[in-house]
Order: C-alpha cells, then sequence, then structure tokens
C-alpha cells in the first residue's frame, strides 16, 4: 500500500503520522504553503484524507482530489467534513467512536469536581502564598447536585453513570426520549436547564444544535447553575456565555472546547469562576494511540476490499 497517496490536513499524533508513514505514501498539507501548486502536482495520487476536528474535508478539498475515495477522521466528531457531498461522490467516511468516551466522561467529571470546589483557584492560591494569610473561601459541592445532561449519546450515558456514583439525579434532552433511558426526559434545553444545579453539552454539533446554548438557556441556569461544555465551541453563544460568568448570571463554568480554537475569550482569564482546559477530551496516551490504530485499520480494510471498522458514510 505504500504507493496509495493519503493527506494529513493537520498535526495530530506522532504515533499517526508513523504508522501512516510505514504503510502509505504520506502527505503532511502543512508542510505545502502552496496549496495550489501541491494539489496541482499530487491530487491524483492521493486516495485518502486524514481528518480531525481542526481541518476536515470540506467541498473544496474533495473538488480539489479526484482521486479521493475514503476520508478517516481521527476523531468522533465530524462537523469538519462535508458529509453529505462525501455520500453524493461516493467517498467512504470513517471516525473513531467509543474508544474516547471514557476520557470524555472522565473530563467532564474533572470539570464538575475542579469547578463547584475551585479546585484550580485553590491550587493558584497555595502556589501563590496566600493560604499564610487566611484559609480559602468556601465551595459548592457537588455530590448530589442535579446534573441535565444535552444529547444522552455514548458519552452522555457514560458521564450520567459516573454522576450517579455521586447521588447525583441525572436528567436529559435529546431529540427524542429514550424509552430505555431510566432518566428524565426534557423536551427543551430550557426546561432541562431550568431544573437543573449542572448542565453538561454533550451532544454532537450540527446546525440544529449549533448555540444551543443561549442567552435564554443561560437565564434558565440561573445564578447558581453551572455549565459544563465537552462538546464543541460553537455549541454555545460564546459572547452571552462570557457576559454570563462576568455578570455572576450563573455560578461558573468548566470549558474544554471554544468557538474559535484556539483562540480563547481574554475576559474569561481573569475570571474565578470559569475553568479553562485546552480541548483535551480524548487526550491520554492510550486512547490517542487507540485513535491512530482505529484511523490506519479503517484505511488499510478500504484499501483491501475488506468491511470498514467503523463507517459512518
Amino acid at each position: 500500500m505504500d504507493a496509495i497517496g493519503v493527506l494529513l490536513t493537520f498535526p495530530m499524533s506522532s504515533y499517526l503520522e508513523q504508522e501512516l508513514d510505514k504503510r502509505f505514501n504520506l502527505f503532511r498539507l502543512w508542510n505545502f504553503p502552496q496549496k495550489n501548486n501541491f494539489f496541482k502536482d499530487n491530487s491524483g495520487s492521493i486516495r485518502a484524507v486524514v481528518a480531525n476536528v481542526n481541518v476536515g474535508a470540506n467541498r473544496e478539498l474533495i473538488d480539489s482530489l479526484p482521486a479521493l475515495e475514503i476520508v478517516s477522521c481521527y476523531s468522533v466528531g465530524l462537523d469538519k467534513v462535508d458529509l453529505r457531498y462525501c455520500k453524493q461522490k461516493g467517498i467512504r467516511v470513517t471516525n473513531t467512536p467509543d474508544v474516547l468516551t471514557d476520557d470524555a466522561a472522565d473530563l467532564a467529571i474533572g470539570l464538575m469536581l475542579t469547578t463547584l470546589r475551585g479546585i484550580s483557584e485553590c491550587d493558584r492560591y497555595v502556589r501563590g502564598g496566600l493560604w499564610k494569610k487566611g484559609d480559602f473561601k468556601l465551595t459548592t459541592k457537588f455530590s448530589g447536585k442535579k446534573v441535565g445532561i444535552i444529547g444522552l449519546g455514548r458519552i452522555g450515558t457514560a458521564i450520567a453513570k459516573r454522576a450517579e456514583a455521586f447521588n447525583c439525579p441525572i436528567s436529559y434532552y435529546s431529540r427524542s426520549q429514550k424509552p430505555e433511558s431510566k432518566y428524565k426526559y426534557f423536551p427543551s434545553v430550557v426546561e432541562l436547564a431550568s431544573d437543573c444545579d449542572i448542565l453538561v453539552v454533550a451532544c454532537a454539533l450540527t446546525e440544529e444544535t449549533r448555540h444551543i446554548i443561549n442567552r435564554q438557556v443561560i437565564d434558565a441556569l440561573g445564578p447558581k447553575g453551572f455549565l459544563i461544555n465537552i462538546g464543541r465551541g460553537p455549541h454555545i453563544d460564546e459572547p452571552e456565555l462570557v457576559s454570563a460568568l462576568v455578570e455572576r448570571r450563573i455560578a461558573g463554568a468548566g470549558l474544554d472546547v471554544y468557538e474559535n480554537e484556539p483562540h480563547v475569550p481574554e475576559e474569561l482569564f481573569g475570571l474565578d469562576n470559569v475553568v479553562l482546559v485546552p480541548h483535551i477530551g480524548s487526550g491520554t496516551v492510550e486512547t490517542r494511540i487507540v485513535m491512530a490504530d482505529l484511523v490506519v485499520g479503517n484505511l488499510e480494510a478500504h484499501f483491501s476490499n475488506n468491511p470498514l471498522l467503523t463507517p459512518v458514510v
């Protein structure tokens, strides 16, 4: 397969690059500043694209690669891939579901604990020598808080199971009620936000879920409510969230994702009621290796005329 051209759209993982290099003729897109010349010289030999949440496969890229057969995504999210156009063109698409569920759910719980208990602020308090001047302020208990989850898929369900261990009542919103679920269902995000202490965003990013967290939802969550986002940045109307945090119209937020990554609103940097982490939902050594193996496995299956491991299109 070493003659098969594979285009890597963005730096993702040294391990992934090594494994692709072993098997394919790998092109790293970021090494070619003159994109037009690159596609002119190489488009006919590139039969696969490896994409992620930073750079996917839009219509323009797809049209630049006439020999393209498959897009293998190093992510669960597919919002940067034009799925409809891929289907129309007969291009297969795969992603990496399941393997990062535990990490994303663990991070959601970590953000809840860190945000409510002020762990990041406590760390700065001790490092800054402030403990010598007095004890840290009281924080908010996590156990027993009502947790509302937007999106009860693999990750949302894993978050719910973990939160149950802290005696948290669970409720959820999704496109439709899940008959098999024991959790309380709300038919709108506003109703869910009104009924919970902690609102967790764990759904896929689609046109329907873009800015699913708006001012109305934030106001429904209220001044004692906390918002956790381990989904995608555009799920939240970011200026509305920033103003709510600054004005203390919600109690706090724990954020792994942002609207314009890696750019984060600077107004958040000085706030003590928000915890910011740099999109690390799947960011463990163990999971990133498994994700890379799945990306490579899907490519090998496709070019060996075997069933794809995790087909989407």
